[in-house]
């Protein structure tokens, strides 16, 4: 994610539309066509923004304990088409149970919880996180 870690401080990623015009630039620019973007932990600052005002553009979207969920309404949320699968580790009591009640409001979702495992579910329960998320995808069109 650029201006996070080791990544130089990038100009775009200091404002919302910023962050939502980069990630449209990597995907053009990818050429990717309704891609099913996956948004874990901080690349929700990016992922939420182009979510909400290009979520027609994605095939699916997979919020994983994503930051930022706060700064949205449950009106915008309610506004957006794009099935999204809602996925988090029970042992992430921080970031989870805030991205939930926030993004419970996106019409098209469904939620996978992954037992025992903490904020990078995916590390932690790879197996299951993998099932989950093929699942997820095998359901799309």
């Amino acid at each position: 994610i650029p201006g996070y870690g080791d990544s130089p401080p990038v100009e775009m990623a200091l404002t919302a539309q910023g962050r939502r015009a980069f990630l449209d630039h990597v995907l053009q620019e990818l050429g990717m066509q309704r891609p099913v973007l996956i948004s874990p932990s901080m690349s929700g600052r990016f992922a939420l923004p182009f979510l909400l005002a290009h979520g027609d553009r994605l095939a699916g979207f997979v919020p994983i304990a994503p930051v930022g969920t706060k700064d949205y309404t449950a009106e915008q949320y309610r506004g957006v088409q794009t099935p999204t699968l809602i996925l988090y580790g029970d042992r992430d009591t921080g970031l989870a149970p805030q991205a939930l009640q926030n993004l419970q409001h996106l019409p098209k979702h469904r939620v996978a919880v992954l037992s025992g495992a903490g904020h990078a579910c995916y590390l932690d329960k790879p197996e299951e996180f993998h099932r989950a998320l093929l699942g997820f995808l095998r359901q799309l069109k």
